[in-house]
C-alpha cells in the first residue's frame, strides 16, 4: 500500500525530533500502522536549515499554504505554535480535507472547540496527544483507556520549567529569582519564562484534560490561574517540616456545584507519590470511579519525547483515515452533541484546605483572637507552627494548616486578621490537597 504522506509546518526543536524518530523506526511504525508514513514536504522561514535537516529527498517551502494546497498530502503537523497563524492554517488545512496533528496546547485550550466543530464537519481528524505532557500519553488514556470510568479529578505536574524551579529551590534552599537565572543558563526556562512561570502553559494543558475528562467545552477563559514567581523558600522549608511538599498542579475537579479548574502553587503530603516527582519531568494522577487513582509520569517536553507523541497521533490517524468518521474516537471522547455546559466554579466557590502563614508580635492574647476569627468563619485548624523568636526580636510567624473549607470563607477571614493592629503585612495563602 502507497505510503502516507505527511506535510510538516515548522521544523523547529520538535519537528526535527519528529522527522529524525520517523525515520530511524521507519520499519517498527510501518508494522503497527499498516502502511508507510512519510514526511515528504516541509514548511519552515529557514529553507536552508529545513534542507539540511531532512536532506534532498524532500520538499522544503516558505510557505506553508503551499503544503495545505498540495493535493497528495493526506496529514498536516502543526507545529509552529501561538493562537495566530496556527489558528488560520490549522482552519485551512481542515477546509482542505486534510487531518491535522498539532502539538499546539494554547490553540487547542483557546480555539479547540471551534476547531473540533469544524474538522467534525469536514469529516477529518485533529489529532493532539503532543499538546499535553509531552512524551507521556495522557490523553490517549482519558479518550480511551479510562473510558469506563466517571473522571471524579485530575491533578498533574504539567510544566517542567516550574517544576525544575520548585525542586530546585526545595533542595537547595535558593530563592525563586536565583533559580529562574539557572534555569534560563541550562534551557530549561525561555528568555520570556512568563507563559511558564505564571501557570498559563499549565493553565491551557489543564483545560484540554478538563474537557476530555468531564465532556464539556474547552473554556480557558475560566481558569484560575497563579504562578509560582512570589513563592517564598521560607514557605517551602516549612511546607517540609509539616510534611508536604509544594508543586505547581494543575487541579481539575467535577464536584456537586460545577467544575473546578485551577493552576496553583500546592502543598500535597510528601508520601504522595506525586510529590516525589523531581526536576523537569511531568506526572498526571486521575482519579476514576471503577479504577482509582492512576499514575502516568515522564518527559513534558524535549525534541524526542514530544515527537514520540506525535508521531503516535500520525499512527492512529493512518488507522483510522479510511474509516467512517462516525466510527473514530470523537476528539473530547464524549460525542459532540453530547458535551455537558457545566459551570466552572469560580475561585472563592472552591472547597479545599489551606496554608496560611502571618507576622504577628510575640504577646499573649494574639493566637486567641486569631483562632476566634477562624472559629467565626467556620474555618478548623488541622496543624500550627509557632517559630519561637530570637532573643532581640519582637515578632514571630505563625503557620496555620486549615481543615478543607470554601475559600471565599478564608479570603473574609483574611481580611480581618491583616486587620488586626498585632499582624504585620499580608498573610500568604496556599491552598493544600491531600490527593487521597
Amino acid at each position: 500500500m502507497k505510503p502516507i504522506q505527511v506535510g510538516l509546518l515548522g521544523i523547529g526543536t520538535v519537528g526535527s525530533g519528529t522527522f529524525n524518530v520517523l525515520q530511524r523506526n521507519q520499519e517498527e511504525i510501518r508494522r503497527r500502522a499498516g502502511r508507510g508514513i512519510e514526511i515528504t514536504m516541509v514548511a519552515d522561514l529557514d529553507t536552508e536549515r529545513a534542507q539540511s535537516i531532512v536532506g534532498p529527498n524532500v520538499t522544503v517551502v516558505n510557505d506553508a499554504r503551499a503544503v495545505i494546497a498540495n493535493p497528495d498530502i493526506d496529514i498536516v503537523i502543526e507545529l509552529i505554535g501561538g493562537y495566530g497563524i496556527a489558528k488560520a492554517l490549522v482552519m485551512e488545512a481542515i477546509a482542505a480535507g486534510k487531518h491535522v496533528v498539532t502539538a499546539n496546547k494554547a490553540l487547542l485550550a483557546v480555539h479547540g472547540t471551534e476547531i473540533f466543530a469544524a474538522a467534525s464537519a469536514k469529516g477529518v481528524m485533529v489529532a493532539f496527544e503532543a499538546a499535553v505532557a509531552g512524551g507521556i500519553p495522557i490523553i490517549k488514556a482519558l479518550r480511551e483507556g479510562l473510558t469506563a470510568n466517571r473522571i471524579q479529578w485530575i491533578a498533574g505536574i504539567i510544566n517542567g520549567t516550574t517544576h525544575f524551579i520548585l525542586s530546585e529551590m526545595r533542595d537547595k534552599g535558593l530563592t525563586f529569582d536565583v533559580v529562574l537565572k539557572e534555569a534560563q543558563r541550562l534551557g530549561y526556562a525561555e528568555a520570556d519564562p512568563t507563559f511558564d512561570v505564571e501557570g498559563v502553559d499549565a493553565a491551557h494543558k489543564l483545560t484540554i484534560m478538563s474537557a476530555i475528562a468531564f465532556g464539556i467545552p474547552m473554556q480557558f477563559d475560566k481558569a484560575h490561574i497563579e504562578g509560582i514567581s512570589k513563592l517564598e523558600a521560607a514557605d517551602i522549608k516549612y511546607a517540609e517540616q509539616l510534611g508536604y511538599r509544594i508543586k505547581l498542579l494543575g487541579i481539575t475537579k467535577r464536584t456537586p456545584d460545577g467544575v473546578e479548574l485551577r493552576v496553583h502553587p500546592t502543598l500535597i503530603p510528601a508520601k504522595r507519590l506525586i510529590a516525589n516527582v523531581e526536576g523537569a519531568m511531568n506526572a498526571v494522577l486521575v482519579q476514576g470511579d471503577a479504577v482509582g487513582a492512576t499514575l502516568y509520569y515522564g518527559k513534558g517536553a524535549g525534541a524526542e519525547p514530544t515527537a514520540s507523541a506525535v508521531i503516535a497521533d500520525l499512527v492512529d490517524v493512518t488507522r483510522m483515515h479510511t474509516a467512517d468518521p462516525e466510527h473514530r474516537v470523537p476528539h473530547l471522547a464524549f460525542q459532540p452533541d453530547q458535551l455537558d455546559d457545566l459551570k466552572v466554579l469560580p475561585i472563592g466557590e472552591v472547597r479545599t484546605s489551606y496554608y496560611l502563614r502571618m507576622r504577628v508580635e510575640d504577646k499573649p492574647g494574639v493566637l486567641a483572637d486569631i483562632t476566634r476569627i477562624l472559629a467565626d468563619q467556620q474555618i478548623s485548624i488541622d496543624a500550627m507552627i509557632q517559630r519561637e523568636p530570637a532573643e532581640d526580636e519582637t515578632q514571630t510567624e505563625i503557620i496555620m494548616l486549615t481543615h478543607i473549607v470554601r475559600e471565599k470563607q478564608v479570603d473574609a477571614a483574611m481580611r480581618l486578621i491583616e486587620a488586626l493592629p498585632v499582624v504585620t503585612g499580608k498573610i500568604v495563602r496556599l491552598r493544600l490537597e491531600e490527593l487521597s
